[in-house]
């Protein structure tokens, strides 16, 4: 697969040699290194994401997608301190989550012995593996770990859904920051004012943080197809991230339940809940969201909540019932409809790069006429 890059290029993507300015964005649970290594091979910039992995773990893919594929990648952390929960907050938790434990066969649940992996451990590692580009989410580093990561000759991108958060970020050192619009999948990024859910969508939030900010920003929520990179990069964004869209594909770790209710959503399936993992995150709904959604006064905190949800999410991914998973999914998911279902990441990266081309052909011609 070629990766010339083309004159409709950015400074993001000539950077990186991407065939497009695309990122295949870092999905916990759902990004394998099968995916990551096709989504670069193919000319985008393919991320890994490593937010629930334990240090070895992230050695292991990240020493897979080497071995697979000579291009740059990325790695995706959560930043996140050390986590505790009294015994009352997840007595609490569990008489709600224990329910729906039971119609899966499982015992009822009990706190486990951590909540969420070491980040200081996972960035060590990271930074030992001289990874071509870390991003993070949920947080903001300072910038001795930026310089940390840049001396190892990482690209460091943070994530920002509101402008805020791309000021703090870029005061932190960072090379580029990652607008999440409220239309993207998955959990909310937000670190300044998570409590109140600021919910700034992506045609809003990108061209602020272009304006607030003298580095690359990138655009990510509810982007699916040509179209929508087209109108990212008019909107000033040096790239588009896309996660939703890769969800499908053969090499994502997505389970055929969520891959078909994916296919049948409509636009306004989709819905913003922190009764899943204890933090605002879009996806689907189901039984899973609207059990736990019922009793909110239940819910702990993210990850004390993500954790206890845990053992009843992978039970239902090996028995395929979408009922009971996290599906997470961008506001624009019914747009998949028009693909090819199981495609491979080149293929699908392939309909982009001509959907791209397309849309910024037919933007040229108006105004030509006009």
């Amino acid at each position: 697969m070629s990766t010339n890059t083309t004159a409709a290029s950015t400074p993001f993507a000539r950077r990186f040699g991407l065939r497009l300015p695309l990122v295949q964005a870092p999905m916990v649970g759902a990004t394998t290194p099968a995916l990551v290594a096709a989504a670069s091979q193919a000319g985008a910039l393919g991320s890994l994401g490593a937010g629930a992995m334990t240090p070895e773990k992230i050695a292991a893919e990240v020493a897979e997608i080497r071995a697979a594929t000579p291009r740059p990648f990325g790695i995706n952390l959560f930043v996140l301190g050390p986590a505790a929960a009294d015994d009352a907050t997840v007595r609490r938790a569990l008489a709600a989550i224990d329910p729906l434990r039971a119609e899966l066969g499982l015992p009822p649940g009990r706190a486990p012995e951590r909540y969420a992996p070491a980040f200081r451990d996972q960035l060590d590692q990271v930074i030992a593996l001289r990874v071509p580009v870390v991003s993070f989410t949920f947080g903001v580093l300072d910038a001795a770990d930026v310089a940390r990561l840049k001396a190892a000759g990482s690209y460091v991108i943070g994530t920002a859904t509101h402008v805020a958060e791309g000021l703090a970020w870029r005061d932190a050192g960072a090379d580029a920051v990652c607008a999440q619009g409220s239309e993207a999948g998955g959990h909310r990024g937000t670190f300044i004012d998570a409590d109140r859910n600021p919910l700034v969508g992506t045609m809003a939030l990108v061209p602020q943080l272009v304006n607030a900010l003298d580095i690359p920003v990138l655009a990510a929520g509810g982007i699916m197809d040509g179209r929508g990179i087209a109108a990212a990069l008019a909107l000033g964004a040096q790239a588009a991230q896309l996660g939703t869209a890769f969800l499908t594909c053969a090499e994502s770790a997505a389970v055929q339940d969520w891959r078909r209710r994916l296919a049948a959503s409509t636009d306004t399936d989709m819905a913003v809940t922190r009764a899943i993992t204890g933090r605002y995150a879009r996806g689907i709904r189901n039984t899973l969201m609207n059990r736990l959604e019922a009793e909110p006064e239940r819910v702990a905190p993210y990850p004390v909540q993500n954790a206890l949800t845990q053992e009843l999410r992978q039970a239902a991914a090996r028995a395929d019932r979408g009922d009971y998973l996290s599906l997470w999914a961008g506001q624009g998911a019914p747009l998949l409809r028009g693909r090819r279902a199981g495609c491979g990441a080149a293929e699908l990266i392939d309909a982009l790069a001509a959907e791209w081309h397309a849309a910024s052909e037919r933007v040229s011609r108006s105004i030509a006429v006009e």
